[in-house]
């Protein structure tokens, strides 16, 4: 009897649903969880054959298995268990695993059908099966949008090829016309301060003022248009990656004093260049041909920019850590709000007016002066002149 009694409470309590059948498909019993899958109560479904929980074909088809099994002993619906669908009283289906038993009685025999409900598992493999193909599309979606991506990436990479490609050929052409123009202009330009200063040779037993002062002109002319042919062919030098520099040891008092003598003939009337070296030492390594582009460059600027009756400072200094040359002029000065844009190319004071210039010259020092790691800087108040200042780290 206590037997009985806790199988009666295992079948009441269980989560699954548990009904028996007669041999003959009639239900003899069904407990609460196999009542509430199916929707019914239980004088609803004992009594009548289990075929009522069935929705078709397995409900036309149902007595033929019994009978098969009855006849045969074939055990297609004993065993572990098949998914199947189940009828409810409403008329929906839904799907379970049913796995069913014999019980053979001394007179008789039943089977008992374990029901366990698969609706929620279902459930979530459609849901899964859905998120599988909506991330299939998203990732479909992506390929595509990432192809468009790289083909586009692609095509600009193609332009600007083809960009360089150009550009490299307009660098090429503006190179060969640079260069052929600063040799086509430089031969005439000779042969014109050539002719200059032999009128002025001949001109001399005359003592024509006016003849003097158009040769100066001329002279003027000509090394205006010489200084903007060097400024052009440095610049695209610098522009084409064909400059490097070459560090050797030199004395650095010796070019300076060439250089001092060299530009006090182009000064003005009375302007006077004074040169002065501080330090024991006078030999540096650097680059000679461009920090001298450099000392002319800056000494043609104060000459320019400076009037008549004045003085040049250009002073050259060798420390135990540095070797610095200083420029100084007593002349018109840069405009505060344009001294941040001094060393852009082309750019010219708004005070410069009429004296003549390309704005290059200081970009070109500048250029020279990072080429041999060093520093150009300056200071400069209206009306009161400039001090360029270059500043080289000894090596």
């Amino acid at each position: 009897m206590e037997n009985a009694r806790l199988l009666e409470a295992i079948i009441e309590t269980a989560i699954d649903g548990i009904i028996t059948i007669d041999d003959h498909g009639v239900i003899e019993s069904i407990n609460p969880a196999g009542l509430k899958l199916f929707g019914y109560e239980i004088h609803e479904v004992v009594g009548k054959n289990i075929s009522i929980l069935m929705p078709e074909p397995d409900r036309s088809h149902h007595d033929s298995y019994l009978s098969k099994y009855n006849e045969t002993g074939y055990k297609h619906i004993i065993g572990k268990g098949r998914e199947v669908n189940g009828l409810k009283k409403d008329g929906s289906t839904f799907p379970f695993r049913l796995a069913v038993s014999e019980v053979q009685f001394s007179v008789r025999k039943i089977f008992t059908g374990f029901i366990h409900d698969l609706s929620k598992e279902k459930e979530a493999e459609e849901r899964l099966r859905e998120y599988a193909i909506e991330l299939e599309n998203l990732v479909d979606e992506r390929t595509r949008s990432l192809k468009k991506t790289v083909s586009a990436l692609r095509e600009a990479k193609e332009e600007v090829s083809i960009s360089l490609e150009k550009e490299k050929e307009l660098n090429q052409m503006k190179s060969r016309f640079v260069s052929m123009a600063s040799h086509e202009f430089r031969t005439p330009l000779s042969s014109v301060q050539l002719s200059s200063s032999l009128i002025e040779k001949y001109a001399q037993p005359f003592d024509n003022k006016h003849i003097a002062k158009h040769v100066h002109k001329i002279k003027n002319a000509v090394g205006n248009l010489t200084t903007i042919l060097n400024d052009f062919l440095s610049l695209e030098r610098l522009e084409a990656g064909r400059v490097e520099p070459s560090f050797q040891e030199f004395d650095l008092v010796k070019l300076a004093e060439e250089i001092t003598e060299e530009m006090q003939m182009i000064a003005k009337q009375d302007q006077n260049i004074i040169y002065l070296h501080t330090g024991l030492e006078s030999v540096v390594s650097l680059d000679q041909n461009l920090l001298k582009n450099c000392m002319i460059n800056l000494i043609n600027n104060a000459i320019k920019y400076s009037g008549e009756n004045t003085f040049i400072e250009f002073n050259t200094e060798v420390n135990d850590k540095q070797c610095i040359v200083t420029i100084k002029d007593n002349g018109i000065g840069i405009p505060e709000t344009d001294q941040k844009h001094l060393f852009q190319p082309f750019f010219r004071a708004h005070n410069t007016g009429s004296i003549p210039g390309t704005g290059l010259g200081l970009n070109i020092v500048l250029r020279y002066a990072s080429l041999m790691k060093g520093e150009l800087q300056f200071e400069s108040k209206i009306n009161k002149g400039t001090t360029f200042i270059l500043s080289f780290n000894k090596q």
